[in-house]
């Protein structure tokens, strides 16, 4: 496999954990592993991955509730649950937060491994090669891989790794109310007060940076989070 697919694996069974990557791994997938909900948003964010397996009972975030957090920012990625509960109105709850499928605990390697190919095969899959890492904002060009505004003239601004996360996220989802708690469990892990606070800042310094350029804009949508335009819309 000349381009490795990513996979995010979020399974709070350690033991078990260990088995799927080395599963995965097996077959030349690139296997990025949390062992709780919480970690798994955060690494969805560092990482441009081609597919997400999470568990369903996990501490700190279930895997449906990390399934919405998910489909909030990227409504593409397939999605594979893998659980002990095999209840017809779980795997419902599944499907409805944006499953792909659902595989139940335990399962054989064989039809695990079939379930994935069969996953990736449907969404047509984009190799990791042709991830997009750069943006043009205005004129503004925003490179998310080396954390970097280009500018018109020629100057550039270096970012930190939360700024260019925060972003990120805001340019994923350009004209579109993108939810104060998403971003911040996305980039900090949880969405408390003070953290709230860190964000306001960085939300500040985002707009200092892209000040030369006035038709970009990130707009507070009062109780709710940020919106990213540019021009008039």
């Amino acid at each position: 496999m000349a381009n490795k697919i990513k996979i995010l694996l979020v399974e709070d069974d350690h033991n078990l954990g260990f088995v799927i990557q080395d599963q995965l791994k097996g077959e030349g997938y690139d296997v990025i592993f949390a062992s709780d909900g919480v970690e798994g948003l955060k690494k969805f964010n560092d990482h441009p991955v081609q597919m997400c397996i999470f568990d369903v009972m996990m501490p700190k975030k279930d895997g449906f509730t990390l399934a919405k957090d998910v489909r909030k920012v990227n409504r593409e990625v397939p999605i594979l649950f893998l659980t002990a509960k095999n209840q017809t109105e779980d795997k419902i709850e599944g499907f409805k937060v944006g499953a792909d499928d659902y595989l139940t605990k335990p399962f054989s390697t064989e039809e695990f491994l079939l379930r994935v190919k069969a996953i990736l095969r449907r969404v047509q899959l984009i190799e990791s090669e042709d991830l997009e890492t750069k943006y043009s904002l205005g004129n503004i060009e925003f490179d998310s891989e080396d954390y970097k505004l280009k500018y018109a003239d020629g100057e550039e601004q270096s970012l930190t790794k939360k700024e260019a996360k925060i972003l990120l996220l805001l340019v994923q989802n350009l004209n579109k109310v993108l939810p104060r708690d998403v971003v911040l469990n996305a980039v900090w892990g949880q969405d408390d007060y003070f953290v709230g606070r860190s964000l306001d800042v960085f939300i500040t310094k985002l707009r200092k940076y892209l000040k030369p350029d006035e038709s970009v804009k990130i707009n507070n949508i009062h109780g709710v989070g940020f919106k990213m335009t540019i021009g008039d819309e």
